[in-house]
Order: structure tokens, then C-alpha cells, then sequence
């Protein structure tokens, strides 16, 4: 490990020194590549530079023990320099471990009405709001690509798209059956009634990073529509794009511009479909490859959201909040900390066996 960290600090100086080269400094692509890279480097070689003076400080206190006079200093610095290096020992293996590539992507994310009729439309859009709120939050950018409501405000389906960094490497655990207990809005007789939306996530892909045949697409345009078919756009801006091939559908129809909702639609299709490979790969290795915190299976139920109790429980880890008002608002750091920490230490133990 130690001398693979001696080549990540050297490799960190060699690309800083390069960032302040003509060669590099002159062309944006090549230093923001670089740039890119150093800063992806640099937590591991700080982190290493603070190993090393840990490690440094116990050695100097573990000389100083014999001295009658400055022994008993020596053994409080003694005990903060080992404690300090295997704090750090520990950051470094976390550091070390594999990344999942796709981690500084954005995402394509999809949520569904499921069972519960009117209230899993509301809940959905309870959790687009969720979202919504959570991306603002964090400065990434939303961009709603299609969506379907119900007449009363629900959300039967809606696609959108959310940018910036770390998207994915956050979002990636929002997959799967989300499951509400409240009285619905719709109830008259006050009961408590259970009910779910499925959320998917999908790493988002350009068109180029997923070879599709322009042959396998057929193209459709249509005016955009609104909630009860209200017709909401006088041209037809709004594209339909189906893989004729696997029979995937997608809809665009968010922008006026009808070459914007292509793109989207194209970005969103490619994502689709490089996730339907994934799952078909994983699927011959799934006793082998199943995620950490859950397999991330849209039938999975992962989490309930208990309003009369104000309760949220992430079954995947058995961890409940009662912040359910501040996690619907976009509170969700607290949830997904802990899911990136169950998510480390079951690879950490990969790692070590």
C-alpha cells in the first residue's frame, strides 16, 4: 500500500508542476484533463503527507521515552502521534479503495406511481419535490425531461435529469421501492393507508459512449401535453424515440426546442439501455456481484416513509430518522452519509479477506 502511496504523492507533483507549463497551460482541454486528475489525487497525498508526520512524531516520542526528564511527555505524545496515524491509516485504505467510474457523472433519475392508486401519484411527486430540493441544495442543476401528471397534482411518471459533481456518487443508493404510511389527501375517513413509487437512477451517458444504430430508432414528434391532456405547446416540439430492437420508449418534451428534446431524449435512451447490459451482465454473476446496500433493483422496497410517526426507515441498513419534514425537504445528506459509509466498510471488508 505505502508504495503505491509513494506514487501517488510523486504523481500529484509531477501534474502540479505540469499545470504551470506553457505546453499544458495553453491548451484548456489538456489542463483541465490534468487539473481534473491532480485534484482527483490530491485527498490521497495529503492524507499521506499527514500519515507520514504521524508516524514521524511516534518515532521522535518513542526515542524520548528513556529521558527521565522529558518521559512522561513523550508518552502523551507517543499515544497522539499512534492515534493520529492510524486514524489516518484507516482514511487511506477508504481512499484506496476502487472508485465505481461513474461517480462524477450526472444522472438520469425516474420516478413512478405504483400501488395506491391517486396518493402513489402524490407520493411521487412528493418525491420529485425531494429531490428537487436535495439537488438544489447540493448546486447541481435539474432539468425535467418528460413528465405525467394526474389532475390533482400527482405524478404518474416523470424523467429528469440532474448535473454536477458527485450526482451519481450520491444518488446511486435512490434506487428501488420507495413506500409511504400516511392518511391520503383523498381519504375522508382518516385511515392510514400504505402505498409506493419506484424510483430508478441511471448514470447519464452521451449518445457516443453507447454505440445505437440510427437504424434501430424510430422518431416521432408531437406536441407537448399537459396534465389531463391539456395541450400545452402549439408545434410539435416534443420527441418520441424508440429502440425498435428491446421496444424502449422514450419521451422528451420539456423544451420548446425540438433538437433540445431530442438530445435528451438520446441521452436518456443510451443511459436506458446501457443499464439493460448491466443488468443482463450482472445477472450471470449475481451471487458474486450484489451491491453492498442493496442490489439497487427497482422491486426492491428500500425505504419507508412513516408520516404519522414521522419516521423514516432505510431498510437496507436499519437506520430510522424521525426527521421526516427535513428529509422531505431535501435533508437527505444524513441518509445518504450513512449509506456511503455502510457502502465502504462492506467493501473494506472485501478487500481485507
Amino acid at each position: 500500500m505505502f508504495e503505491k502511496l509513494e506514487g501517488i504523492e510523486k504523481k500529484v507533483l509531477d501534474l502540479r508542476a505540469r499545470l504551470e507549463t506553457p505546453e499544458v497551460y495553453s491548451d484548456p482541454a489538456l489542463y483541465a484533463r490534468t487539473a481534473r486528475e491532480a485534484k482527483e489525487l490530491s485527498p490521497v497525498a495529503e492524507t499521506y503527507r499527514r500519515w507520514k508526520d504521524f508516524a514521524r512524531a511516534e518515532e521522535e516520542a518513542r526515542g524520548l521515552l528513556s529521558d527521565p526528564e522529558l518521559g512522561e511527555m513523550a508518552r502523551e505524545e507517543l499515544e497522539s502521534a499512534r492515534a493520529g496515524r492510524e486514524r489516518t491509516e484507516r482514511e487511506l485504505k477508504l481512499l484506496l479503495l476502487p472508485r465505481d467510474p461513474n461517480d462524477n457523472r450526472g444522472v438520469v433519475m425516474e420516478i413512478r406511481g405504483g400501488v395506491g392508486g391517486e396518493e402513489s401519484a402524490l407520493f411521487a411527486a412528493d418525491l420529485y419535490r425531494m429531490y428537487a430540493m436535495y439537488a438544489q441544495t447540493r448546486g447541481w442543476r435539474l432539468e425535467v425531461a418528460n413528465e405525467n401528471m394526474t389532475e390533482l397534482g400527482g405524478i404518474k411518471e416523470i424523467s429528469f435529469l440532474v448535473e454536477g459533481e458527485g450526482a451519481w456518487s450520491r444518488l446511486k443508493f435512490e434506487s428501488g421501492v420507495h413506500r409511504v404510511q400516511r392518511v391520503p389527501a383523498t381519504e375522508s375517513s382518516g385511515r392510514i393507508q400504505t402505498s409506493a413509487a419506484t424510483v430508478a437512477v441511471l448514470p447519464e451517458l452521451e449518445e457516443m459512449e453507447f454505440a445505437i444504430n440510427p437504424a434501430d430508432l424510430q422518431i416521432d414528434t408531437f406536441r407537448s401535453t399537459g396534465a389531463g391532456g391539456q395541450k400545452v405547446n402549439k408545434t410539435e416540439s416534443a420527441i418520441r424515440i424508440t429502440h425498435i430492437p428491446t421496444g424502449t420508449v422514450v419521451e422528451c418534451q420539456d423544451e420548446r426546442s425540438q433538437y433540445k428534446n431530442k438530445d435528451r431524449a438520446m441521452k436518456i435512451l443510451a443511459s436506458r439501455l446501457a443499464d439493460a447490459e448491466r443488468r443482463k451482465r450482472d445477472a450471470a454473476v449475481a451471487a458474486e456481484r450484489r451491491s453492498q446496500v442493496g442490489s439497487g433493483d427497482r422491486s426492491e422496497r428500500i425505504r419507508t416513509y412513516n408520516f404519522p410517526q414521522g419516521r423514516v426507515t432505510d431498510h437496507r441498513i436499519n437506520l430510522t430518522l424521525y426527521k421526516i419534514d427535513q428529509i422531505m425537504d431535501g435533508g437527505l445528506d444524513e441518509l445518504i452519509d450513512a449509506l456511503v459509509t455502510a457502502d465502504q466498510a462492506e467493501k473494506l471488508k472485501g478487500e481485507e479477506s
